[in-house]
């Protein structure tokens, strides 16, 4: 899976902290392994952006800039050990990677990362969701399906 100039092949496989998303990785290293032994795996989340816009800033005075802060701070943590997980994951199968967070939402800051970062093959989980919960809620990998410019795998945990 190796390009012209000896430039790897990107394989970005996107995690978040749902069980789907790190049965996505397990499944991909190994179903794919052999495709994506000469490629280059990048490891990738996304940390919300926190909305503040319903807290009243009178309530919290002198107090809200710290809570912004610990928030943010937090959310670094959730992300950290999203990524250690799927490293140790990887690791089990004798797979080194290349890890990355972004903050934003999450289906655009996937389908950037994969121009960004020159992605040729995205993996995504699926949450298995049914048509009108994914109406209401919106789904992440048939968003980045139909946007993101390269392949999509969308991998479905059995039931």
């Amino acid at each position: 899976m190796e390009e012209g100039r000896g430039e790897k092949k990107k394989v970005m496989v996107a995690v978040d902290e749902g069980d789907y998303s790190h049965y996505a990785l397990e499944w991909t290293l190994q179903n794919l392994r052999d495709s994506i032994a000469n490629s280059q795996l990048l490891i990738f989340t996304v940390q919300p952006v926190a909305e503040f816009g319903y807290i009243h800033a009178s309530s919290y005075g002198a107090a809200l800039p710290e809570l912004i802060t610990s928030v943010q701070e937090n959310q670094k943590k959730v992300a950290s050990a999203l990524l250690e997980r799927a490293k140790e994951i990887c690791s089990k199968y004798g797979i080194t990677t290349e890890t990355v967070t972004e903050v934003g939402d999450p289906k655009t800051a996937i389908c950037e990362a994969v121009e960004k970062f020159n992605v040729q093959l995205l993996v995504l989980g699926s949450h298995g969701r049914g048509a009108l919960k994914r109406a209401f809620l919106g789904s992440v990998s048939n968003y980045c399906v139909y946007n993101a410019r390269c392949p999509v795998l969308v991998v479905k945990k059995q039931a």
